[in-house]
């Protein structure tokens, strides 16, 4: 096929060729998933299939509206793609589609928890989740005393719920005296730093107390619910949202899953329709609706299920690890996907050892750990074992991992002496650029993890076929 003409002749042309630029980073970033380890607990490595649809043609087509009733022409195949998608959402969480309706047209799961607030509930309503600092999301109501941080806080009236401080559990005989006061109109349970189980026919109980909605929000352990591994909010919840990258193991996006069948809840479907679109977003990523309906049918395989029971093993020997080395974890352990790793002890703060993990090949993220007083200068660490399950790593594995966690938390303390300075920059200048023995150290272990994560697969990737991109340090 010839090709048209010169105004067009850049349309056919690979991204190698148009945008050298672009291609080496993506190049580099492949590079540096293949040669470290990822245990950011809200990552995960999703599949060539997924990837693939995600790259598609279908990133062309607009579609606001829902299928059959759209505001453009020339969507009848995307309507079938999104009743397909909707279908598999149902299936893999095992619900009736007499019960549960699900909407898959969110971009991410802050705007599905945003969407599904304004579905729900009225501006100025009163809303009650976990707080930030003892695990909870960002969109659950976080504020300071001095600013309302999100816009779940500035359009509605929070009042966060804790921990039990003994346990570091959820606090439930508190949250419920808590509502008997506060009479909220939606509770929020579900966190991104909590490595429990949820007791949602005790929640259900609180909400039904003060004839509030109970919404889950279950971004990082859809998964785990999918497969079983976790208790199953569906039993108790009028509203279900979820990211779909973490433990579901798909493109990064956000679904809505809502009840039709209890009392007031009749035109529930058609709120939630309308809050997504036209309310809070524009035309659905009809690419991404994909890859989420590939990753949904994976999901709900055999293989789905035995990987995730391979996470939460994955995850309970990290900490039963850390714990042999004498750190302190949160809850002591974990029930999922994930750790939180109390780092006071040692007198050091999550961003220093984040930026030491950085530098030797392990990403994890800083992380707020219940008690902190600020969650711009947090006291742990928070680590995830999805990713690396999905690199086919299990329990011998983990093991190793858990030991050069050891040694970059080790060299955190080191490299803080040699420092003689509080100051997360000087912490940094000595780790990376120093010649003292903690920078010493650094490229020692770097070069182990290196060796240790080449070792492994990266999915939808041929490894055996990757070459080191230039511009690159040596050691990388």
């Amino acid at each position: 096929m010839s090709i048209p003409s010169d105004f067009n002749k850049t349309l056919y042309a690979p991204l190698a060729e148009i945008d050298s630029e672009v291609y080496s980073l993506i190049q580099k970033e492949t590079w540096r998933q293949f040669s470290g380890l990822e245990l950011i607990a809200s990552e995960n490595l999703t599949s060539r299939a997924a990837m693939e649809a995600n790259g598609s043609i279908l990133t062309n087509k607009y579609s606001e509206g829902l299928p059959g009733a759209r505001y453009y022409g020339g969507n009848e195949h995307i309507d079938v793609l999104e009743i397909l998608c909707q279908k598999r959402a149902l299936e893999a969480f095992s619900l009736d589609p007499s019960i549960w309706g699900v909407n898959v047209q969110p971009y991410s799961g802050s705007t599905a928890n945003f969407a599904a607030f304004t579905a729900l509930i009225e501006p100025q309503d009163r809303i009650m989740g976990l707080g930030l600092p003892d695990g909870g999301h960002l969109t659950h109501g976080y504020y300071t005393a001095k600013k309302k941080i999100s816009a779940s806080s500035i359009y509605f009236q929070s009042f966060p719920y804790s921990l039990d401080p003994a346990t570091q559990l959820i606090d439930y005989v508190n949250l419920q005296k808590t509502a008997q006061l506060f009479k909220p109109r939606l509770i929020i349970c579900g966190a991104s730093a909590y490595p429990r189980d949820w007791e949602y026919k005790t929640l259900r109980t609180i909400a039904d107390e003060q004839g509030a909605y109970l919404l889950a929000d279950i971004a990082h352990t859809s998964g785990l619910v999918a497969a079983g591994e976790l208790s199953n909010p569906f039993d108790y919840c009028d509203v279900v949202t979820t990211t779909t990258h973490k433990t579901l193991r798909g493109p990064r996006a956000g679904l809505i899953f809502f009840r039709k069948d209890r009392k007031g809840s009749e035109d529930m479907e058609n709120r939630v329709n309308m809050a997504v679109f036209p309310a809070c977003q524009g035309g659905p990523h009809n690419n991404t609706i994909a890859a989420i309906a590939v990753s949904l049918k994976l999901a709900a395989q055999p293989e789905f299920k035995t990987y995730a029971k391979q996470v939460v093993t994955n995850a309970r020997v990290l900490a039963s690890g850390l714990i042999q080395h004498q750190y302190k974890l949160q809850t002591n352990g974990t029930d999922n996907h994930l750790i939180l790793w109390d780092l006071r002890p040692l007198k050091l703060t999550g961003s220093k050892v984040e930026k030491i993990c950085d530098a030797v090949g392990i990403t994890i993220n800083k992380n707020a750990v219940s008690g902190d007083a600020s969650a711009q200068a947090p006291g742990g660490i928070r680590l995830g074992t999805s990713a690396l399950t999905s690199r086919s790593m299990v329990e011998d594995d983990i093991k190793i991992v858990a030991d050069l966690l050891h040694r970059a938390v080790q060299l955190s303390v080191q490299v803080q002496k040699e420092a003689g300075s509080k100051l997360l920059k000087d912490f940094v200048r000595v780790a990376t650029t120093g010649e003292g023995e903690g920078a010493k150290a650094v490229r020692v272990l770097r070069h182990d993890v290196r060796t240790f994560a080449r070792k492994f697969p990266l999915p939808g990737l041929d490894v055996t076929t990757l070459v080191k991109p230039d511009g690159l340090e040596e050691d990388d």
